[in-house]
């Protein structure tokens, strides 16, 4: 079964994501220059962290507000979402994603290229290089993939902490890896601003390393925490009938 009404979810979370993401890192560009900064890593990291907890809060009860494909395909591998359904999601999200980066070209289309419009790449500070950016998504994904299966999927997780948490964790994730390799968690939040900027040189690592990071902690905590509790709910409940 699909439905067409969630995959416009997702494509609305997805373009909240990118146009604030990536708004944030221009603004930041032009507020306090393209050095690293204090100031402009805690813009970046809210701008991320929000845009990503409100969108939670949204439409959760509507698609589940994956955001990312790196949520949405641990989802499909676990059949927790069907297969047609979950390509319908990562289209949407990378459409959100391309819309949103063309609005950005939109509204700042000088400021915006001393940034790439907000295309991501490993920085100086790990040397440029793609490998230490790709371990780092993969772990930055896996914490984020985690959260998600804790309190969204988890039945036993606590009601009307999922936004918060996802938020605070993109935060925290930013917060680290913006100065190291930009931190996307999301192979849609890089896409649609390579597309407009033209910047492809990194683009794979911030696609095999969100998926495989995503992966990992998805099959680990759905087979260690979420199909446990599951199963034990359900004998629970045969008790009791």
């Amino acid at each position: 079964m699909i439905h067409p009404r969630n995959w416009i979810a997702e494509g609305i979370c997805d373009f909240c994501l990118v146009f604030f993401g990536a708004l944030s890192i221009v603004l930041s560009a032009a507020a306090f220059g393209t050095g690293l900064s204090i100031e402009g890593i805690l813009l970046i990291s809210f701008a991320h962290g929000t845009a990503v907890g409100t969108m939670v809060y949204a439409f959760a009860h509507v698609s589940g507000a994956h955001i990312t494909p790196a949520i949405t395909i641990p989802l499909m591998i676990t059949k927790r979402i069907g297969i047609a359904d979950g390509i319908g999601y990562i289209i949407s999200q990378l459409v959100g994603g391309i819309i949103a980066a063309f609005f950005v070209v939109a509204a700042l289309p000088e400021l915006g290229k001393a940034v790439n419009y907000g295309t991501l790449a490993p920085s100086a500070l790990i040397n440029h290089d793609p490998i230490s950016g790709l371990w780092l998504e993969m772990v930055f994904t896996f914490f984020l993939v985690t959260c998600a299966f804790l309190v969204a999927v988890h039945k036993k997780a606590p009601a009307g902490i999922a936004g918060i948490t996802m938020g605070g964790m993109v935060f925290l994730l930013n917060l680290i890896g913006v100065p190291l390799s930009g931190m996307a968690a999301n192979p849609a939040r890089n896409f649609g601003p390579a597309i407009v900027s033209g910047s492809w040189e990194a683009q794979w690592i911030y696609w095999v390393g969100p998926i495989v990071g995503g992966l990992i902690a998805g099959l680990l905590m759905n087979y260690l925490f979420v199909k446990p509790a599951e199963a034990a709910a359900k004998v629970a409940a045969e008790k009791i009938s």
